[in-house]
């Protein structure tokens, strides 16, 4: 999707899929952990040096575990779109929408789960979204994606 695309839409909802924040806490200590023991296997290394990349390495891990990001927007033209990363679908192609509650996931993601399904699962984020699709032409049976706010990803879903 191009920058000037992205501008003539209408956004009804979007949620990035962030990660808790005090994973930051023990990505830290870990990073310290390991930068101490290289700190005591290279000792031509000044100190400080392991420890700004590996923080740095521990921050950029952390960022790229929240990067995917779930939208539904409005296009101008007419119509629906439901986006989770890079991935879209109108919402003509939906048939149905359920929610998954957090007790319920592992039986979803289970053996409950079509291998067709594609699935946008982040363990740290309880419910799910469960998009069953209407589409022949599509092979994948249905769309479960873990968001925070199910209701609102429905409610906009609905709109």
């Amino acid at each position: 999707m191009s920058d000037t695309r992205a501008t003539t839409q209408t956004v009804r909802y979007r949620e990035r899929l962030w990660v808790p924040w005090w994973w930051t806490l023990p990505a830290a200590v870990l990073a310290a952990l390991i930068a101490l023991e290289v700190n005591q296997a290279v000792s031509a290394l000044p100190n400080w040096v392991s420890f700004v990349v590996l923080f740095g390495v521990a921050g950029a891990v952390l960022s790229w575990f929240s990067k995917v990001e779930l939208r539904v927007v409005a296009r101008p033209g007419g119509g629906t779109e439901l986006w989770i990363g890079g991935a879209h679908l109108p919402t003509s192609a939906i048939a149905r929408t359920a929610e998954v509650p957090r007790t319920a996931k592992t039986a979803a993601l289970g053996r409950q789960l079509d291998p067709a399904a594609y699935v946008v699962h982040r363990a740290w984020v309880g419910p799910m979204v469960l998009v069953v699709l209407d589409d022949p032409d599509d092979p994948t049976p249905y769309w479960l994606i873990s968001t925070r706010h199910p209701d609102r990803v429905l409610a906009a879903l609905q709109d």
